[in-house]
């Protein structure tokens, strides 16, 4: 039998009177408990959708019941199953809260600096799970990025060490011969001159390198890009450092494309280049040769420098392009023909290596090593010219 259409009408404006009264009560008094529990806010909301349930249906049936009987049947209904929906949804709303509180756990931990694994945290809802799931990958970047700024902290510390104590060993030299200059008792002044003036410029390369590392770490590093041959880069570099090859029998082999071009700026490849060959320098034997080549490699332009220093330990290679890095025995600065790898063209200051990392970052290239036989490889690849 259906309900008649002005019945149906008087109904749906006593629900929705009755709901809109208490749904107010309910936002005022979720308002006043605003930074109450989330399980107290559950059972306000719970609560209140009980009670207007209920209340539109004692509402109702006193309105349309005739019989006293039949009304107090359908009042005691509602009540109990308003109390009995309460009592579900209490439960239900305690194990939604549980999952929040493990959740809050997991946040707390992650505030701690803790790294988090995805098997500890319990099974959420798909909305909880999600965020947890993001809370784990947070945790575990969080931890590599700590890892990273406490390698970076401590690369720092070396630096500064070893930069000043480099600094201070050319100081003590200067001030030692001008003081002997000073009170007359260099024999020969001219190689007192002569060795303060390449004191001097040990000292200008030093600070040349700092310089040119601080504007690679700060992004101030500019570039003039043009066509450049790479044959023409390399054998300027080949040809720059034959001097420094007089006397140790080093031969510089280069077996080179012509036809291979970049975009680059010429100083800054050429001062790359530069440190990757002197850095061979420094630790290749005399008599034993360095291999340069200049080559096209699945598409990016390569030049490759291999000495025959003897290698790097496996453990230092990540290592190598790192400020100030320079090995367990290179502790002072060298000249080339040093056995031990980490120093490049810097006076002995371990930046050369990184300021060629820097410049083929800069010019969207990548510089790598690896162990060969007998020594080291270089790799500077770089985008080729359009």
């Amino acid at each position: 039998m259906h309900m008649p259409l002005p019945d149906l009408i008087d109904v749906a404006l006593i629900a929705l009177v009755t709901t809109l009264a208490v749904g107010a009560v309910a936002a005022a008094v979720l308002l006043l408990l605003r930074r109450a529990s989330l399980l107290v806010q559950l059972g306000v909301v719970v609560l209140a959708a009980t009670v207007s349930a209920v209340a539109s249906m004692i509402t109702v049936a006193n309105a349309m019941y005739l019989s006293q009987h039949d009304l107090t049947v359908a009042v005691s209904v509602a009540l109990v199953a308003g109390i009995v929906s309460l009592a579900l949804a209490g439960l239900l709303g305690w194990l939604i809260v549980r999952n929040s509180r493990a959740l809050s756990a997991v946040t707390r931990r992650l505030g701690a600096g803790e790294r988090i694994d995805p098997a500890e945290h319990p099974v959420y809802s798909a909305e909880l799970a999600a965020l947890a799931d993001e809370l784990v990958a947070a945790s575990i970047r969080l931890a590599e990025a700590q890892a990273q700024t406490a390698q970076a902290e401590a690369a720092r510390r070396e630096l500064v060490a070893w930069i000043s104590h480099d600094l201070r060993t050319p100081l003590a030299g200067i001030r030692a011969m001008s003081e002997s200059l000073e009170d007359g008792l260099a024999d020969d002044p001219q190689r007192y001159y002569r060795q303060m003036r390449s004191q001097v410029d040990q000292l200008s390369r030093m600070v040349d390198d700092l310089f040119e590392l601080s504007k690679i770490d700060s992004g101030a590093l500019q570039l003039t890009l043009e066509d450049v041959s790479l044959y023409d880069i390399v054998s300027d570099a080949v040809a720059d450092i034959q001097a420094l090859t007089a006397g140790r029998e080093i031969r510089v082999a280069s077996t080179l494309r012509p036809d291979v071009v970049v975009r680059a700026d010429a100083r800054e490849l050429t001062r790359a280049i530069n440190n990757l060959l002197v850095n061979a320098l420094q630790h290749t034997p005399a008599g034993s040769p360095i291999t340069v080549s200049a080559e096209l490699r699945d598409g990016r332009a390569s030049v490759s420098v291999i000495d025959s220093g003897g290698g790097i330990p496996e453990a230092d290679l990540a290592r190598v392009f790192d400020p100030g890095w320079r090995g367990e025995h290179a502790r002072t600065p060298t000249q080339p023909g040093a056995a031990a790898h980490g120093t490049a063209f810097s006076g002995g200051a371990g930046l050369g290596l990184a300021i060629v990392r820097g410049i083929a970052e800069a010019h969207n290239g990548v510089v790598s090593v690896q162990n060969v036989a007998g020594g080291c490889r270089f790799d500077l690849q770089l985008p080729t010219a359009a």
